[in-house]
């Protein structure tokens, strides 16, 4: 009985230290795969930020932007009343 008992503990043991190292492998793993998938975010980010870059630079060029949609409105507010003094009402 002594020596059924040893390799039924030596089993176990070994059980322990098989599930123990794929538990293991399988964290790396997981681990691994987010370290990779954050370099492919950071490399993405870096070149969505020199393109938020061009399009900032490129919309620098529209400071008379907001004069010419204030003369639109005034245009547009004008031409209303017009059509309600042509129409009447």
């Amino acid at each position: 009985m002594g020596w059924q008992c040893l390799r039924q503990c030596q089993a176990s043991w070994t059980l322990g230290i098989v599930l123990g190292v794929v538990v293991i492998l399988v964290a790396a793993v997981i681990v691994i795969s987010v370290v990779a998938l954050a370099a492919r975010i950071a490399k993405q980010a870096k070149t969505a930020e020199g393109a938020v870059e061009v399009v900032r630079a490129q919309t620098d060029e529209l400071g008379g932007i907001a004069r010419i949609n204030d003369s639109g409105v005034r245009i547009l507010h004008s031409a209303r009343a017009l059509r309600k003094v042509a129409v009447g009402r």
